[in-house]
């Protein structure tokens, strides 16, 4: 059934029960579950009323954190670390939280969720629910914020380019920008989501972790604020590759017109001298086909100084 489930002490000490009851007799119950288990609706409609039921099995979450009763129900997202995927494809940790239980579900491994199981293994695991929502929170911004920073990089290694007209856009540039408009849809939500949970005035969240939850929302919040400069920089950047494109378009296009200019009245001359008829002069004369070549010459200078005289070069 469950991946996993201790019971917790005050000390973070763990043990693994062998009873099924939701509860034990610890500071708090964890219990881990994933999402596809065919098992896990019956058991958790069984233990947990209706609302906070259904809102573990969703199959589609945002982020949020609502209050049932006395207990929290919290959906998060985490960076996508499993062998193979985008780590924007967020992950989700839907979880009910009381004084006595902790429940999470997963439907694909979250390190954070892992980290904390760890601990639990090794008898130090988080003393109270609200420590335990901190130790979570805390893994999962700390990812947020290095996928960030590594997107910062990349921005700035994308503007540096920009010294060299010439550059071409990079290749990766729109994944990145796709990247960035991926977190920022799940970022501001679990933004909000973190600024109710410090907020809440209850039993199951005391002061000193409201505190410590408020910076982690802060940091959420900062995080955001990231994502909104990088997808404006990122925009600005792509803009400005376009121009450099549209402008060595036009110079190259403007290169051509003038060379179409100074070669029209040239290709006019040698298509009339090139008609094969009677009466052509110089066509008996050793020395016509020179002087033509002499005079299609001092035509392009012409048109060339004529062409730098309108300032047309």
């Amino acid at each position: 059934m469950p991946i996993c489930v201790f019971d917790i002490f005050p000390d973070g000490t763990t043990t693994v029960p062998t009873d099924t009851a939701l509860t034990g007799p610890g500071t708090y119950r964890w219990w881990h579950f994933d999402l596809t288990d065919p098992e896990f609706p019956a058991w958790v409609h069984e233990r947990l009323p209706a609302i906070p039921a259904g809102s573990l099995l969703q199959n589609e979450t945002r982020p949020r954190c609502d209050r049932y009763e006395d207990g929290l129900m919290l959906n998060l997202r985490g960076i996508n670390l499993n062998d193979g995927a985008d780590a924007d494809e967020m992950i989700s940790a839907r979880m009910w939280v009381d004084g006595k239980v902790v429940i999470t579900v997963r439907r694909r491994r979250i390190f954070a969720i892992d980290a904390i199981r760890q601990q639990a293994v090794a008898g130090n695991a988080p003393h109270t629910p609200a420590a335990f929502l901190e130790a979570l929170i805390s893994r999962l911004t700390d990812r947020v914020q290095e996928q960030v920073a590594k997107i910062e990089e990349l921005a700035d290694y994308y503007e540096d380019d920009l010294e060299n007209k010439d550059t071409p856009p990079p290749r990766d540039l729109p994944d990145t920008r796709r990247s960035v408009i991926r977190l920022k849809r799940y970022m501001e939500p679990q933004r909000v989501a973190l600024a109710r949970l410090a907020a809440f005035d209850i039993p199951l969240i005391p002061t000193e972790s409201q505190f410590r939850l408020r910076e982690l929302a802060n940091t959420t919040t900062i995080a955001v604020e990231e994502l909104d400069a990088l997808r404006d920089q990122l925009v600005s950047i792509q803009d400005e590759h376009d121009a450099n494109i549209a402008h060595r378009q036009a110079r190259h296009g403007y290169v051509l017109s003038i060379v179409a200019a100074i070669f029209l009245p040239l290709g006019f001359l040698t298509g009339l001298f090139g008609v094969n008829i009677g009466g052509m002069p110089g066509l008996d004369h050793p020395y016509a086909f020179v002087y033509l070549c002499l005079s299609m010459l001092g035509l392009a200078v012409f048109m060339f100084v004529l062409l730098r005289w309108m300032r047309w070069l």
